[in-house]
């Protein structure tokens, strides 16, 4: 039913994770799973699925059950009878395992970038292109300009840094409550390829970023969370490079945007599967204001955006047409074609 979702999901991961170990073993450096939101990686999506499923059940068990404690144990098997199926078990199982294996040799692979690539990098060739779009300015000044550098800054700061717990949040939404399983395929995979692609991104064109190479472009923007994440990835680089830490990872790398990436994608999976016209705005809106914070902190050039939307819809198609997408002429609206127990298929 999922041949070519979970062929993809199952090649991108295997071949990721070779990659990543090769390249370990080429380097002589561990393999990393690093920290982040609620803790590495191994521990952080079984913990969001686990609370998922509590979440999933609990309110809905105690609410019909009106506090009668003799109806809880049905409502229980009634709620896992019905949502909780072999295609949704099998979803969440492959979904999680193989995002699992692609983003920690992202991070691996991210990590070693410095060692594989050297001191070769193009900062200068894209800032200068920045400055060309910007009519001969550089684009941190005019932005600071036009949005100042008060409470604007912290409003940036925070949607950037929304973005740490929006991708294993996202992707458990997806594969336990799309309300087709075909859709929750359809966000794994595509969340798989963007992050492989995003990988190649940084191999194919290395570079820091104008907030690493450029830093006194941002010296007069206040303190935020932003700044502090900048500060604590530059001394993170400058110690496993130079100092060669076996037990760390460095962070840094410019080209492709993967914020710019996974928000549009997220905001496209809200557009074409979900019918909330608030979420549609709430999430296209953060993207929006995430192509702005990635420039007005200096995370990212203009290229790197532009190469990050290009990544996004890369992805979001072929996770489309293996999950079994059909796509009108316009690309405005999918319906799925492959069947599931539930939700039968789209008959044209």
């Amino acid at each position: 039913m999922y041949r070519r979702a979970y062929a993809l999901l199952l090649g991108i991961a295997g071949t990721m994770g070779l990659l990543a170990v090769g390249t370990a073993v080429a380097l002589d450096r561990r393999l990393l799973d690093p920290e982040g939101f609620l803790g590495p990686a191994w521990l952080r999506l079984p913990l969001l699925l686990f609370g998922a499923f509590l979440l999933d059940v609990l309110p809905r068990t105690l609410w019909l059950s009106r506090g009668n404690p003799a109806a809880i144990s049905g409502l229980v098997r009634a709620r896992v009878h019905e949502h909780w199926t072999r295609e949704r078990l099998t979803l969440m199982v492959l979904g999680v395992s193989c995002f699992y294996v692609t983003y920690v040799s992202y991070r691996n692979l991210k990590s070693f970038l410095p060692f594989v690539m050297g001191e070769k990098k193009y900062d200068r060739e894209l800032h200068l292109v920045d400055r060309a779009l910007f009519f001969g300015n550089e684009p941190a000044t005019v932005l600071h300009s036009v949005f100042g550098d008060g409470v604007t800054a912290h409003f940036y700061s925070t949607i950037y840094l929304w973005f740490l717990p929006l991708v294993p949040l996202a992707l458990t939404a997806w594969l336990i409550w799309s309300r087709n399983i075909t859709f929750g395929y359809w966000f794994a995979t595509s969340q798989c390829i963007a992050w492989t692609l995003g990988t190649a991104s940084y191999y194919a064109l290395p570079t820091l970023g104008p907030g690493f190479h450029y830093s006194w472009l941002y010296k007069d923007l206040p303190e935020t969370g932003s700044s502090a994440l900048m500060d604590s990835l530059y001394y993170g680089r400058n110690n496993v490079v130079n100092a060669e830490l076996a037990n760390a990872v460095q962070s840094v790398a410019g080209f492709a945007s993967l914020h710019t990436a996974i928000t549009l994608l997220v905001a496209m999976m809200v557009q074409y599967t979900l019918r909330s016209a608030v979420l549609k705005w709430i999430f296209w809106a953060n993207f929006a204001v995430t192509i702005v914070a990635t420039l007005y902190f200096g995370w990212h050039y203009v290229a790197d955006d532009i190469a990050g939307i290009v990544i996004a819809l890369l992805a979001f198609y072929i996770g489309g047409i293996a999950s079994g997408q059909k796509f009108d002429r316009r690309g405005r609206s999918s319906h799925p074609t492959s069947t599931t127990s539930a939700v039968p298929v789209d008959v044209d």
